[in-house]
């Protein structure tokens, strides 16, 4: 898999593209510690996607440092988008990923054709104790938050690699990752959002719960609502192929 160059630094980037495919190419990004492995293959490889999906800086295989905003992650993920040369793309984005890409159909319009949103919101509060608990009990912090990434019936090899992989995360960028959720608010912009939107939410989510993905599904006009029973704010590695046939059923009825 390949390191792009880019004006802000280099990305790691997983191509599952089908260049023999018309349709839109779909930026996948992943959430606030996570990497592009949060997207199982029966998603990353869906061939309707024709996906390029990333490890944000500081993230999985991208080196450098994480980024504080949410508006520095939408300068990575434009430049990405320059760098492959991808005029006009579908954003798919999971939790902080989800901020990044309403932020670029907001702000960059021409650019985005469709948004699959995923355990967001319009708003990513993030509770104190997150984020001192970062800094302070970095340890116990984590499990806090591996504890709220699945349903009531977690899988525990799941949790387990969870733990492991948050763990060794750079404190700092996981701390930074979260300030960046903590001052996200597009509440008084969301409704201006008018390219077709699939919304996917779980019953589960303890990080997202599945009002926020209401909230988005009655602000953005023409947009589709999935619920995932049972779904945690990891739905898509809990219930992969429920996701991904959401997925595939709503780009198939898509006209681009």
């Amino acid at each position: 898999m390949p390191l792009l160059e880019t004006e802000h630094g280099t990305i790691w980037y997983a191509d599952h593209r089908d260049p023999t495919l018309h349709s839109p190419v779909t930026v996948v990004i992943h959430g606030a510690g996570g990497t592009h492995l949060d997207w199982p293959a029966e998603i990353r490889r869906l061939p309707e996607l024709n996906a390029v999906v990333l490890d944000l800086p500081g993230h999985g295989r991208s080196v450098g440092a994480g980024r504080s905003s949410i508006a520095a992650y939408v300068s990575d993920v434009l430049a990405v988008m320059d760098a492959l040369k991808l005029d006009k793309v579908i954003l798919a984005g999971h939790s902080m990923g989800g901020a990044i890409a309403q932020t670029i159909a907001l702000q960059h319009p021409a650019r985005v054709a469709a948004l699959i949103l995923i355990g967001t919101s319009a708003k990513l509060g993030v509770h104190p104790d997150i984020l001192n608990g970062m800094i302070n009990e970095f340890k116990r912090t984590v499990s806090t938050l591996v504890s709220m990434y699945y349903g009531t019936r977690p899988n525990e090899s799941m949790v387990r690699r969870s733990q492991q992989r948050l763990s060794e995360f750079n404190p700092i960028t996981l701390y930074n990752d979260y300030v960046a959720c903590n001052t996200f608010d597009l509440r008084e912009q969301i409704q201006y959002i008018q390219i077709p939107t699939l919304i996917i939410g779980g019953t589960d989510d303890k990080m997202t719960p599945y009002k926020a993905s209401s909230y988005l599904n009655e602000h953005i006009a023409g947009s589709r609502l999935i619920q995932v029973e049972g779904g945690g704010h990891l739905m898509m590695l809990e219930q992969p192929e429920l996701v991904a046939e959401a997925i595939r059923t709503w780009l198939t009825e898509q006209t681009f």
